[in-house]
């Protein structure tokens, strides 16, 4: 154990005895993220490096505390990358806190999400103890699988030591095509296409203008371009539409962060939200954004009357419930698992729920 875990490991303890609450904070950069926490801050992005890379076995293990744009770069270097594309939000965005925010990029509705890519993970819980779950290699993850319940938990479950990661080869091909359609053509369209066998590996809707990305073999990129036609996009500008959308820094997302930024999951299939405000779709049609002033309890009753839900992602109050509430069987087992990892609360108490 080095001196700075078992600093970490004591600080907890003393916590833990006090009651008092402790703000687990790396890079800082998805502090917006969840409910507003009150506590103290434990600083954890000293914990850096990688710990093990096995470029043909696909699996990479790395510190919490490792920048992600290091690990991203170490990848690059063997032509392989994180496939679910998790948003960075800032240069200071740590690995841990890709884990812990459970976010993914464009790439996520081909993929999958960050939870799908975590092997194992070795965590300080609230009692000031390490503990490791699951392993480097898929066989290795039987039973209930904790590594993956990490993902998205935003450090109310423990903080992240290490975290071995799935990791695949770069496409060898990439082309992005826009059309120009409504709001209702894209769904369908998106739809359509995402149920016949083309290498989309993302999409986006705003402003009236479709953009899809095809990845895989040249010949099959190639093929699918001219099946689906559009305006092919120059490849320097597609890359950086793709990041700006990673990142939150397109058009949309820049056109007035004064409004409240929700994130709505609904069925693919499901129409136009009438919501009002303005709006950007991905995920073939699942992930809504939604900037508007509009009542977040509408907003949320009509996600719900489309079969989804919606979160406060950005602004608006962050002292009520950012997330969808719960029924009361599943908050009970969040509960349970909060006791079971943190009896004490002091990890982020409150930032997922009140009471977790």
């Amino acid at each position: 154990m080095s001196e700075l875990v078992s600093a970490w490991v004591e600080k907890i303890r003393h916590a833990a005895g006090s009651a008092t609450p402790l703000r687990i904070e790396g890079g800082g950069s998805k502090r917006f993220l969840g409910r507003t926490v009150d506590a103290d801050v434990l600083d954890v992005a000293g914990n850096t490096g990688i710990v093990s890379y096995e470029p043909t076995e696909l699996v990479v293990t790395v510190r919490g505390g490792t920048p992600l744009a290091e690990l991203e770069g170490v990848l690059a270097g063997q032509n392989q990358f994180l496939a679910f594309e998790p948003p960075h939000f800032g240069p200071r965005a740590t690995v841990a806190g890709c884990i812990a925010a459970g976010l993914s990029g464009p790439r996520r509705a081909t993929v999958g999400a960050v939870r799908d890519f975590v092997l194992g993970v070795k965590i300080i819980d609230g009692r000031g103890e390490i503990m490791s779950f699951g392993g480097q290699v898929m066989k290795n993850v039987a039973g209930y699988d904790v590594s993956r319940l990490v993902a998205g938990s935003l450090g109310t479950l423990g903080i992240i030591l290490e975290v071995s990661l799935k990791v695949l080869p770069r496409p060898f091909a990439e082309r992005t095509i826009r059309f120009s359609c409504s709001e209702s053509e894209a769904i369908r369209r998106l739809n359509e296409w995402g149920g016949q066998p083309l290498p989309l590996s993302a999409s986006a809707w705003a402003d009236d203008t479709l953009t899809l990305r095809l990845s895989g073999a040249w010949a099959a990129v190639d093929a699918a371009c001219v099946r689906l036609g559009g305006e092919a996009v120059d490849a320097d500008v597609a890359a950086a539409f793709w990041v700006g959308l990673r990142e939150q820094q397109s058009g949309f997302f820049n056109a007035d962060d004064s409004l409240p930024l929700c994130r709505l999951a609904v069925p693919s299939v499901a129409p136009p939200l009438a919501l009002g405000g303005e709006q950007l779709i991905e995920w073939g049609g699942a992930q809504r954004w939604l900037r508007t002033d509009a009542p977040l309890e509408r907003i949320r009753t009509r996600a719900a009357e489309l079969g989804g839900h919606a979160t406060l992602f950005r602004g608006g109050d962050r002292s009520g419930d950012v997330f969808t509430p719960l029924d009361t069987a599943v908050l009970a087992i969040h509960r349970r698992m909060k006791a079971a990892f943190d009896p004490a609360g002091i990890f982020n108490p409150g930032r997922l729920y009140q009471g977790i």
